[in-house]
Protein backbone atom coordinates (compact mmCIF):
# COMPACT_ATOMS: atom_id res chain seq x y z
CA UNK A 1 0.00 0.00 0.00
CA UNK A 2 1.00 3.49 -0.95
CA UNK A 3 2.23 6.19 1.51
CA UNK A 4 1.18 9.37 0.32
CA UNK A 5 3.05 12.32 1.87
CA UNK A 6 1.80 16.09 1.33
CA UNK A 7 5.47 18.46 1.93
CA UNK A 8 5.42 22.56 1.36
CA UNK A 9 8.29 24.25 1.09
CA UNK A 10 8.55 27.85 1.08
CA UNK A 11 11.97 29.74 0.07
CA UNK A 12 11.64 33.72 -0.71
CA UNK A 13 14.92 34.57 -2.56
CA UNK A 14 16.52 33.15 -5.88
CA UNK A 15 19.34 31.19 -4.00
CA UNK A 16 16.70 29.59 -2.39
CA UNK A 17 15.13 28.32 -5.46
CA UNK A 18 18.38 26.89 -6.56
CA UNK A 19 18.99 24.66 -3.65
CA UNK A 20 15.45 23.59 -3.44
CA UNK A 21 15.28 22.90 -6.77
CA UNK A 22 17.97 20.46 -6.13
CA UNK A 23 16.57 19.40 -2.85
CA UNK A 24 13.44 18.52 -3.87
CA UNK A 25 14.84 16.85 -7.61
CA UNK A 26 16.82 14.26 -4.79
CA UNK A 27 14.09 13.76 -2.93
CA UNK A 28 12.06 12.54 -5.69
CA UNK A 29 15.20 10.72 -6.75
CA UNK A 30 15.53 8.94 -3.41
CA UNK A 31 11.86 8.20 -2.62
CA UNK A 32 10.91 4.23 -2.81
CA UNK A 33 8.16 3.61 -5.21
CA UNK A 34 6.10 2.73 -2.81
CA UNK A 35 5.96 6.84 -1.44
CA UNK A 36 4.32 9.56 -3.06
CA UNK A 37 5.09 13.01 -2.36
CA UNK A 38 2.86 15.66 -3.00
CA UNK A 39 4.58 18.65 -3.19
CA UNK A 40 2.86 22.69 -2.97
CA UNK A 41 5.38 25.63 -2.59
CA UNK A 42 6.78 29.06 -2.86
CA UNK A 43 10.01 30.13 -5.19
CA UNK A 44 10.56 30.39 -8.60
CA UNK A 45 11.54 28.97 -12.07
CA UNK A 46 14.02 26.15 -10.86
CA UNK A 47 11.55 25.04 -8.11
CA UNK A 48 8.83 24.86 -10.71
CA UNK A 49 10.83 22.67 -13.17
CA UNK A 50 11.80 20.08 -10.32
CA UNK A 51 8.15 19.83 -9.03
CA UNK A 52 6.43 20.04 -12.54
CA UNK A 53 3.52 22.79 -11.14
CA UNK A 54 3.73 26.71 -10.78
CA UNK A 55 4.78 28.27 -7.87
CA UNK A 56 1.84 29.41 -4.74
CA UNK A 57 4.07 32.91 -4.91
CA UNK A 58 7.15 33.18 -7.20
CA UNK A 59 9.81 34.86 -4.76
CA UNK A 60 10.11 37.80 -6.91
CA UNK A 61 6.70 39.25 -5.18
CA UNK A 62 8.47 38.61 -1.84
CA UNK A 63 12.28 40.53 -2.33
CA UNK A 64 12.61 43.06 -0.26
CA UNK A 65 15.68 44.33 1.87
CA UNK A 66 16.99 46.50 5.08
CA UNK A 67 15.27 47.72 7.33
CA UNK A 68 13.79 50.17 5.77
CA UNK A 69 12.66 48.79 2.79
CA UNK A 70 10.69 46.00 5.01
CA UNK A 71 9.22 48.92 7.07
CA UNK A 72 7.98 50.48 3.70
CA UNK A 73 6.34 47.29 2.21
CA UNK A 74 4.61 46.04 5.58
CA UNK A 75 1.48 45.77 4.42
CA UNK A 76 2.10 43.68 2.19
CA UNK A 77 4.87 41.21 3.75
CA UNK A 78 1.46 40.86 6.26
CA UNK A 79 -1.04 39.91 3.74
CA UNK A 80 1.63 37.35 2.37
CA UNK A 81 1.88 36.10 6.24
CA UNK A 82 -1.52 35.49 6.59
CA UNK A 83 -1.85 34.48 2.54
CA UNK A 84 0.28 31.82 3.16
CA UNK A 85 -1.23 30.27 6.52
CA UNK A 86 -4.77 29.99 5.25
CA UNK A 87 -2.97 28.23 1.98
CA UNK A 88 -0.84 25.95 4.83
CA UNK A 89 -4.15 25.03 6.49
CA UNK A 90 -5.67 24.30 2.95
CA UNK A 91 -3.28 21.93 2.42
CA UNK A 92 -2.79 20.29 5.44
CA UNK A 93 0.83 19.36 4.86
CA UNK A 94 2.15 16.35 7.44
CA UNK A 95 5.68 18.20 6.63
CA UNK A 96 6.42 21.93 6.36
CA UNK A 97 10.36 22.61 4.57
CA UNK A 98 11.34 26.07 5.37
CA UNK A 99 14.86 27.22 3.29
CA UNK A 100 16.54 30.22 4.54
CA UNK A 101 14.03 33.66 4.44
CA UNK A 102 14.34 33.66 7.83
CA UNK A 103 12.25 37.35 8.36
CA UNK A 104 8.99 35.60 6.89
CA UNK A 105 10.22 31.83 7.85
CA UNK A 106 10.53 32.12 11.19
CA UNK A 107 7.32 33.65 11.62
CA UNK A 108 5.61 30.79 9.72
CA UNK A 109 7.44 28.27 11.73
CA UNK A 110 6.69 29.66 15.10
CA UNK A 111 2.65 29.39 13.81
CA UNK A 112 3.28 25.78 12.07
CA UNK A 113 4.59 24.46 15.33
CA UNK A 114 1.38 25.57 17.48
CA UNK A 115 -0.75 23.95 14.64
CA UNK A 116 1.00 20.75 14.99
CA UNK A 117 2.95 20.71 11.44
CA UNK A 118 6.32 19.31 12.00
CA UNK A 119 9.08 22.23 10.86
CA UNK A 120 12.47 21.26 9.11
CA UNK A 121 14.56 24.65 8.31
CA UNK A 122 17.35 24.38 5.27
CA UNK A 123 19.76 26.91 5.43
CA UNK A 124 20.38 28.59 9.05
CA UNK A 125 19.45 32.32 9.36
CA UNK A 126 22.65 34.04 10.68
CA UNK A 127 22.14 34.18 14.11
CA UNK A 128 25.32 33.79 14.80
CA UNK A 129 25.75 37.34 13.69
CA UNK A 130 22.77 39.09 14.51
CA UNK A 131 19.64 38.41 16.66
CA UNK A 132 21.11 35.47 18.68
CA UNK A 133 18.24 35.54 20.87
CA UNK A 134 17.05 33.53 17.73
CA UNK A 135 18.38 30.63 18.92
CA UNK A 136 15.93 29.88 21.47
CA UNK A 137 12.67 30.71 19.15
CA UNK A 138 14.84 28.45 16.68
CA UNK A 139 15.01 25.53 19.18
CA UNK A 140 11.54 26.21 20.28
CA UNK A 141 9.71 26.14 17.12
CA UNK A 142 11.83 23.88 14.60
CA UNK A 143 12.08 20.26 14.85
CA UNK A 144 15.45 19.98 12.78
CA UNK A 145 17.74 22.49 11.18
CA UNK A 146 20.03 21.49 8.54
CA UNK A 147 22.74 24.43 8.54
CA UNK A 148 25.28 24.52 5.45
CA UNK A 149 28.37 26.49 6.87
CA UNK A 150 31.29 24.26 9.27
CA UNK A 151 31.20 26.87 12.14
CA UNK A 152 27.50 26.81 12.31
CA UNK A 153 27.14 23.36 13.88
CA UNK A 154 29.49 24.41 17.07
CA UNK A 155 27.60 27.30 17.50
CA UNK A 156 24.76 25.82 17.85
CA UNK A 157 26.26 23.02 19.91
CA UNK A 158 27.22 26.05 22.62
CA UNK A 159 23.27 27.01 22.91
CA UNK A 160 22.56 23.10 23.63
CA UNK A 161 20.80 22.40 20.15
CA UNK A 162 21.80 19.70 17.94
CA UNK A 163 21.87 20.52 13.86
CA UNK A 164 22.70 18.52 10.83
CA UNK A 165 26.01 20.21 8.91
CA UNK A 166 25.14 18.50 4.86
CA UNK A 167 28.30 20.79 3.97
CA UNK A 168 27.17 23.82 1.04
CA UNK A 169 25.02 23.40 -1.44
CA UNK A 170 27.16 25.73 -3.87
CA UNK A 171 29.92 22.72 -4.12
CA UNK A 172 27.78 21.05 -5.95
CA UNK A 173 26.14 23.95 -8.26
CA UNK A 174 29.63 24.39 -9.15
CA UNK A 175 30.60 20.87 -9.94
CA UNK A 176 27.83 20.28 -12.00
CA UNK A 177 28.61 23.26 -13.78
CA UNK A 178 31.55 22.38 -14.49
CA UNK A 179 30.81 19.07 -15.90
CA UNK A 180 29.08 20.39 -18.27
CA UNK A 181 32.09 21.52 -20.24
CA UNK A 182 31.34 25.04 -20.42
CA UNK A 183 32.56 25.81 -23.99
CA UNK A 184 34.09 29.56 -23.50
CA UNK A 185 34.25 30.46 -27.03
CA UNK A 186 30.78 29.70 -27.78
CA UNK A 187 29.31 31.77 -24.94
CA UNK A 188 31.87 34.61 -26.12
CA UNK A 189 30.27 34.56 -29.78
CA UNK A 190 26.88 34.33 -28.68
CA UNK A 191 27.00 37.38 -26.61
CA UNK A 192 28.94 38.99 -28.76
CA UNK A 193 32.55 39.45 -26.34
CA UNK A 194 35.49 39.89 -28.38
CA UNK A 195 38.94 39.03 -27.00
CA UNK A 196 39.53 41.64 -25.07
CA UNK A 197 39.71 40.87 -20.89
CA UNK A 198 36.61 40.76 -18.94
CA UNK A 199 35.28 41.75 -15.93
CA UNK A 200 32.43 40.95 -13.95
CA UNK A 201 29.63 43.11 -12.07
CA UNK A 202 27.57 41.45 -9.76
CA UNK A 203 25.44 44.22 -8.14
CA UNK A 204 22.93 41.75 -6.84
CA UNK A 205 19.65 40.54 -7.59
CA UNK A 206 17.21 43.18 -5.59
CA UNK A 207 16.09 46.09 -7.19
CA UNK A 208 16.89 48.05 -4.31
CA UNK A 209 20.60 47.19 -4.15
CA UNK A 210 21.04 47.80 -7.67
CA UNK A 211 19.65 50.98 -7.53
CA UNK A 212 22.71 51.72 -4.74
CA UNK A 213 25.72 50.00 -5.65
CA UNK A 214 25.76 49.94 -9.91
CA UNK A 215 26.39 53.19 -10.64
CA UNK A 216 29.19 53.41 -8.53
CA UNK A 217 30.50 50.24 -9.63
CA UNK A 218 30.06 51.08 -12.73
CA UNK A 219 31.58 54.65 -12.48
CA UNK A 220 34.80 52.90 -10.48
CA UNK A 221 35.48 50.51 -13.49
CA UNK A 222 35.64 53.05 -16.31
CA UNK A 223 39.51 53.90 -16.41
CA UNK A 224 39.27 50.05 -17.00
CA UNK A 225 39.19 50.98 -20.99
CA UNK A 226 40.91 47.86 -22.26
CA UNK A 227 38.45 45.57 -20.57
CA UNK A 228 35.03 44.51 -21.26
CA UNK A 229 32.48 45.33 -18.38
CA UNK A 230 29.54 42.99 -18.58
CA UNK A 231 26.67 43.15 -16.00
CA UNK A 232 25.28 39.77 -14.24
CA UNK A 233 21.89 40.26 -14.72
CA UNK A 234 18.91 39.34 -12.51
CA UNK A 235 16.63 36.67 -13.70
CA UNK A 236 14.18 38.38 -11.93
CA UNK A 237 14.41 41.79 -13.29
CA UNK A 238 14.37 42.92 -16.94
CA UNK A 239 16.43 44.47 -19.05
CA UNK A 240 14.29 48.09 -18.94
CA UNK A 241 15.67 48.41 -15.40
CA UNK A 242 18.80 48.67 -15.70
CA UNK A 243 19.11 51.50 -18.53
CA UNK A 244 18.86 54.51 -16.67
CA UNK A 245 22.27 52.99 -14.94
CA UNK A 246 24.23 51.97 -17.71
CA UNK A 247 25.84 53.37 -21.07
CA UNK A 248 24.80 51.00 -23.76
CA UNK A 249 27.30 51.63 -26.17
CA UNK A 250 29.95 50.48 -23.42
CA UNK A 251 27.84 48.04 -20.98
CA UNK A 252 27.02 44.63 -21.66
CA UNK A 253 24.24 42.42 -19.25
CA UNK A 254 23.88 38.97 -19.52
CA UNK A 255 21.17 37.28 -17.62
CA UNK A 256 20.89 34.10 -16.18
CA UNK A 257 24.26 32.90 -16.98
CA UNK A 258 26.77 34.29 -14.26
CA UNK A 259 28.70 31.24 -13.75
CA UNK A 260 29.67 31.06 -17.47
CA UNK A 261 30.40 35.07 -17.25
CA UNK A 262 32.55 34.19 -14.42
CA UNK A 263 34.62 31.81 -16.00
CA UNK A 264 35.21 34.00 -19.06
CA UNK A 265 35.91 36.75 -16.20
CA UNK A 266 39.28 38.54 -15.29
CA UNK A 267 37.88 39.58 -12.30
CA UNK A 268 34.69 40.29 -10.60
CA UNK A 269 32.81 43.48 -8.58
CA UNK A 270 30.59 41.63 -6.31
CA UNK A 271 27.70 42.65 -3.96
CA UNK A 272 28.05 40.69 -0.81
CA UNK A 273 25.79 37.41 -0.71
CA UNK A 274 26.03 34.04 -1.79
CA UNK A 275 28.07 35.88 -4.70
CA UNK A 276 31.05 35.91 -3.04
CA UNK A 277 31.15 32.18 -2.25
CA UNK A 278 29.94 31.35 -6.23
CA UNK A 279 32.96 33.58 -7.38
CA UNK A 280 35.22 32.34 -5.36
CA UNK A 281 34.49 28.60 -5.73
CA UNK A 282 35.26 29.40 -9.69
CA UNK A 283 38.40 30.73 -8.95
CA UNK A 284 37.82 34.21 -10.21
CA UNK A 285 39.46 37.41 -7.94
CA UNK A 286 37.16 39.29 -6.52
CA UNK A 287 36.49 42.79 -4.61
CA UNK A 288 33.26 42.83 -2.37
CA UNK A 289 30.88 45.40 -2.35
CA UNK A 290 27.98 46.56 0.08
CA UNK A 291 26.30 49.41 0.15
CA UNK A 292 22.58 50.11 2.15
CA UNK A 293 20.37 52.97 2.75
CA UNK A 294 21.89 55.21 5.84
CA UNK A 295 19.17 54.27 8.24
CA UNK A 296 18.98 50.74 7.55
CA UNK A 297 23.10 50.70 7.59
CA UNK A 298 23.73 52.31 10.99
CA UNK A 299 20.40 50.13 11.93
CA UNK A 300 22.76 47.22 10.98
CA UNK A 301 26.03 48.37 12.42
CA UNK A 302 24.35 48.45 15.59
CA UNK A 303 22.89 44.81 15.49
CA UNK A 304 25.54 42.61 13.85
CA UNK A 305 28.16 41.09 15.24
CA UNK A 306 30.83 40.17 12.79
CA UNK A 307 34.19 41.08 11.35
CA UNK A 308 33.20 40.58 7.76
CA UNK A 309 30.65 40.60 5.47
CA UNK A 310 31.19 38.20 2.22
CA UNK A 311 31.35 34.58 2.97
CA UNK A 312 34.45 33.76 1.86
CA UNK A 313 36.20 36.11 4.74
CA UNK A 314 33.53 34.30 7.40
CA UNK A 315 34.88 31.16 6.56
CA UNK A 316 38.24 31.29 6.03
CA UNK A 317 38.01 34.23 9.59
CA UNK A 318 40.32 36.67 7.92
CA UNK A 319 40.18 39.29 5.03
CA UNK A 320 40.97 37.34 2.13
CA UNK A 321 38.62 39.53 -0.29
CA UNK A 322 38.82 43.32 0.21
CA UNK A 323 35.31 44.49 1.70
CA UNK A 324 34.21 48.14 0.56
CA UNK A 325 31.52 48.93 2.98
CA UNK A 326 28.98 51.66 3.06
CA UNK A 327 30.74 54.57 3.19
CA UNK A 328 34.28 52.92 1.86
CA UNK A 329 32.03 51.38 -1.26
CA UNK A 330 33.07 54.73 -3.28
CA UNK A 331 34.25 54.57 -6.96
CA UNK A 332 38.10 55.94 -5.48
CA UNK A 333 38.54 52.80 -3.61
CA UNK A 334 36.52 49.96 -5.44
CA UNK A 335 39.15 51.00 -8.22
CA UNK A 336 42.05 51.63 -6.47
CA UNK A 337 41.19 47.65 -4.87
CA UNK A 338 40.23 46.23 -8.19
CA UNK A 339 43.64 47.40 -9.50
CA UNK A 340 45.75 44.75 -6.76
CA UNK A 341 43.53 42.35 -8.57
CA UNK A 342 43.21 42.57 -11.97
CA UNK A 343 47.01 43.50 -12.63
CA UNK A 344 48.24 40.51 -10.30
CA UNK A 345 50.81 40.68 -8.24
CA UNK A 346 50.83 39.59 -4.53
CA UNK A 347 47.19 40.42 -3.99
CA UNK A 348 46.21 38.43 -6.93
CA UNK A 349 48.19 35.10 -6.01
CA UNK A 350 47.03 35.49 -2.33
CA UNK A 351 43.73 35.64 -2.77
CA UNK A 352 43.73 32.94 -5.62
CA UNK A 353 45.55 30.84 -2.90
CA UNK A 354 43.07 31.26 0.07
CA UNK A 355 40.46 30.11 -2.45
CA UNK A 356 42.30 26.73 -2.17
CA UNK A 357 41.81 26.68 1.21
CA UNK A 358 38.48 27.70 1.71
CA UNK A 359 37.21 24.76 -0.90
CA UNK A 360 39.17 22.22 1.88
CA UNK A 361 37.48 23.88 4.47
CA UNK A 362 34.08 23.50 2.87
CA UNK A 363 35.02 19.66 2.04
CA UNK A 364 33.22 17.19 -0.59
CA UNK A 365 29.94 18.26 -2.04
CA UNK A 366 26.73 16.10 -1.74
CA UNK A 367 25.02 18.32 0.14
CA UNK A 368 21.72 17.82 -1.97
CA UNK A 369 22.06 14.09 -2.01
CA UNK A 370 22.76 14.25 1.76
CA UNK A 371 20.15 16.36 3.28
CA UNK A 372 17.30 14.77 0.77
CA UNK A 373 18.44 11.29 2.62
CA UNK A 374 18.27 12.65 6.14
CA UNK A 375 14.92 14.97 5.61
CA UNK A 376 12.99 11.77 3.77
CA UNK A 377 13.59 9.93 7.21
CA UNK A 378 11.55 12.57 8.66
CA UNK A 379 8.98 12.74 6.12
CA UNK A 380 8.54 9.56 5.61
CA UNK A 381 8.23 8.44 9.28
CA UNK A 382 6.27 11.60 10.10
Amino acid sequence: MNQSKKVYFISGEASGDLHGSNLIKELLAQKTKDVDIDIRFWGGDKMEDAVGKKPVKHFKELAFMGFLEVIMNLKTILRNISFCKRDILEFKPDVLVLIDYPGFNLRIAEWAKKEGIKVLYYISPTVWAWKEKRVFKIKRVVDKMYVILPFEKPFYAKHDYEVEYVGHPLLDAIKQFEENKFNSKEFKVKHNINENPVIAVLPGSRKQEIRKKLPVMLKALESFSKYQIIIAGAPSLEKDFYLPFIDEKKDKIIFGKTYELLKVAEAALVTSGTATLETALLNIPQVVCYKTSAISYHIAKRLVNIKYISLVNLILDKESVKELIQGDCTESKINSEFKRIVIGGDKRRDVLDDYQSLKKVLGEGGASKKLASLMLSQIVNK
